[in-house]
């Protein structure tokens, strides 16, 4: 599944906190979510670039990028999965996890 290729790959630069959301059933513009948390706008690139990469890899072209330059929120919208790479206070005050928690949960290889 390409949500847990983008995670691994979120979770190989370091990312904390990263988890996946199969949305499916709640939403019909994308079929899941990859959340993860970069500790400074350097490395919330760096990981936004290492999922760009896994991307493409894939044959998953982005529909689009925002929030790169300033690297607080960086959006990657995949189609099929929509990924957000927050510094760590940008996500605790949108909280994707609680407005989508109905969403369940994708399970992972944790390789970091």
């Amino acid at each position: 599944m390409v949500a847990r290729a983008l995670a691994e790959a979120a979770l190989e630069r370091k990312a904390e906190a990263v988890v996946a959301l199969d949305v499916r059933e709640l939403t019909s513009f994308t079929d899941a979510f990859v959340i993860a948390t970069g500790t400074s706008d350097r490395h919330a690139r760096s990981v936004a670039d290492a999922v760009l990469e896994r991307g493409r890899e894939l044959g998953q072209e982005p529909l689009g990028a925002e929030g790169y330059e300033d690297g607080r929120w960086i959006l990657i919208d995949f189609n099929v999965v929509v990924v957000h790479v927050f510094q760590d206070d940008v996500r605790e005050d949108y909280d994707l996890e609680r407005l989508w928690g109905d969403a369940a949960a994708i399970d992972f290889d944790d390789v970091a």
